[in-house]
């Protein structure tokens, strides 16, 4: 986290009442007193929590951001969507380089894997942003406080210092941004180790290739993770209890294009499954499964088992019933539409709340939470928030899906266009997926974009706006889009909608 000034004062010095050793930290900045409080202090400094930070102090209030981990970025920076995504693109080159290369007119032998200097290179990239964040902190003078923050009163918090000792620090408002963590598999009848049972935090810090993995959840975690450790030499079987891979909000038709392709790199799944246990034994870990509706019992082998099943809100050592903060029976911090908790002063932002947990939905709440503060007024669309899911090919998806329209009884009209006739797509030989956009009949209002493809997480951006606009697919579809380009199949995906396509 970020690197602050020396201390400025002595009276700030007073006011920390650190130990010696706090006081003796040469880059700890002065904090607020109880008759200097800050005008916003911010608990948790990650997508969600450092973006408010950075945002109120943008807007003149003086600003400190409490973060324990150590280093800025939350689960996303450190141990979720970047070192995943470096994990992805370089597992998916080694993998391009072994099978797809020749095909190209490229000659390459004796193709190893170096998983360290792999490894290396997600820690890298991980370690240069986090810096980056700190570097930001100090270009906007955001006091950064590293330590475990808890309530002593609404306006209020005890901070135990990671360097030792305790502070308190005083705050006109407070926004809580702590986040969430790895949800336990229900029943607790599997123990995560982080050695042969793993999370997504273990999935990304194997030492070496299993021969076998099972992974349990078939969601977007699930999903990246095991295609990582396919693309690497793994043996990978996902388990999903519901009849779909992808998880929440992903279309129906995707959702099998999507399982059809894994399934031709080697990926395997057992869908409609319920994981009954998971045991440790010889080396080897066995999971007992069962049909979700019940059945026959079946043992599955596996070197290494990821369990991911999701992930639920962190408030751990917050204290919050010191300060009156009202969570839900989920665990939830319960909010209105301004971001206000139960509390006067206390809001709160990203994954401890409702909604999806998103590291850009948690950005967007944490400057609409600091517009409420500073200027009364702040504004997220909670339907134009995109899903990507970073395998190859890469999924993406905003707004209502087919199943959705179909049960709430709206009348809808659908484009689609492969990728196959699209022809940048062509020249790189990369065509396998489609753009699906879906419309309302009468209005010809955009209501949902969902794409599969070669550069789907990019071209959804195109799909946000026009939901966040209210768009049609003739607007569009009558928009010049640059040749050749990937996103000239969204353009025909749109004239497939309002009225036909060009090259299909």
């Amino acid at each position: 986290m970020l690197q602050a000034q020396k201390v400025s004062s002595r009276a700030a010095v007073r006011r920390l009442r650190h130990t010696a050793g706090a006081q003796a930290s040469r880059w700890q900045r002065g904090l607020a007193t109880s008759a200097e409080p800050y005008d916003a202090v911010i608990i948790g400094g990650g997508p969600g929590g450092y973006v408010a930070a950075i945002k109120a102090a943008q807007h003149g209030l003086r600003t400190a951001c409490i973060e324990k981990r150590g280093a800025l970025g939350g689960t996303c920076l450190n141990v979720g969507c970047i070192p995943s995504k470096a994990m992805l693109n370089n597992s998916h080159m080694y993998h391009q380089t072994q099978h797809d290369l020749q095909r190209r007119g490229i000659d390459v032998a004796d193709v190893k894997l170096n998983l360290p200097q792999m490894l290396k290179a997600k820690d890298d990239a991980v370690t240069g942003l986090t810096k980056g964040v700190e570097t930001l902190f100090k270009q906007n003078k955001v006091d950064y406080i590293k330590g475990s923050a808890s309530f002593i009163s609404p306006t209020k918090l005890s901070v135990k210092l990671n360097d030792g000792g305790e502070t308190e620090v005083d705050a006109k408002n407070i926004i809580i941004a702590t986040g969430s963590e790895v949800a336990p598999f229900p029943g607790g009848a599997i123990t995560i180790d982080e050695d042969q049972i793993v999370s997504s935090t273990g999935a990304l810090a194997l030492q070496k290739v299993p021969e076998k993995m099972v992974v349990i959840g078939g969601g977007i975690i699930g999903l990246e993770m095991g295609s990582v450790w396919s693309r690497l030499g793994a043996q990978v079987t996902v388990v999903e209890f519901l009849g779909a891979i992808g998880g929440a909000g992903i279309d129906e038709e995707v959702a099998k294009q999507f399982q059809r392709s894994l399934q031709k790199q080697g990926l395997k799944f057992q869908l409609n499954t319920k994981v009954l246990s998971a045991e440790k034994k010889d080396g080897k870990v066995y999971i007992k499964t069962e049909a979700a509706k019940g059945g026959k019992e079946d043992t599955l082998e596996a070197d290494v088992v990821l369990v991911a099943v999701g992930r639920r809100p962190y408030t751990e050592g917050l204290n919050l019933e010191a300060a009156g903060v009202e969570l839900d029976n989920r665990g939830r911090v319960v909010i209105d539409d301004q971001f206000n908790t139960s509390v006067k002063g206390i809001k709160c932002i990203g994954d401890v709340t409702f909604g999806p947990m998103l590291a850009h939905k948690a950005e967007e709440e944490g400057i609409a939470a600091v517009e409420y503060i500073s200027k009364g007024h702040g504004h997220v669309n909670y339907h134009a928030i995109p899903s990507v899911v970073y395998t190859h090919p890469e999924v993406a998806w905003v707004g209502k899906t087919e199943q959705e329209l179909k049960a709430a009884g709206v009348q809808y009209k659908v484009g689609k266009f492969p990728f196959a006739a699209n022809s940048r797509a062509k020249t790189n030989l990369d065509t396998e997926g489609s753009v699906k956009i879906i419309t309302e009949k009468e209005t010809d209002r955009i209501l949902g974009v969902h794409i599969i493809g070669p550069n789907a997480g990019e071209m959804i951006a195109e799909g946000v706006l026009a939901v966040e606009y209210g768009a049609s697919s003739e607007d569009i579809a009558r928009t010049c889009h640059a040749h050749p380009t990937l996103s000239e199949g969204f353009k025909e995906a749109a004239m497939a909608a309002y009225d036909k396509p060009i090259h299909f």
